[in-house]
């Protein structure tokens, strides 16, 4: 039988999809504001591109600041993998 995965796997997990989610609502709602401007405006994918660089650099500043807010160091996730000294 499966044995339940420990807490830090679904922690980990919850990070991962919080942090996916916000870079990809980012870029999709620039992208949806760059076309109803591209739009109103009357001008051939000028507001798409520059809204979608601008999603894709406000997503992954966004996304960079939730994984730092956790201050977790690799010193922290490799001290389960290592044996300790008496």
């Amino acid at each position: 039988m499966l044995s339940k995965p420990p807490r830090a796997v679904w922690d980990h997990l919850a990070l991962v999809m919080q942090v996916g989610l916000t870079f990809a609502g980012s870029v999709l709602l620039c992208l949806y504001i760059g076309y109803k401007l591209d739009e109103w405006l009357d001008t051939k994918g000028l507001f798409i591109t520059l809204f979608i660089l601008l999603g894709i650099a406000g997503g992954g500043y966004t996304a960079y600041r939730q994984i730092m807010d956790l201050g977790i160091t690799p010193e922290d996730d490799q001290e389960g993998d290592k044996p300790h000294e008496p």
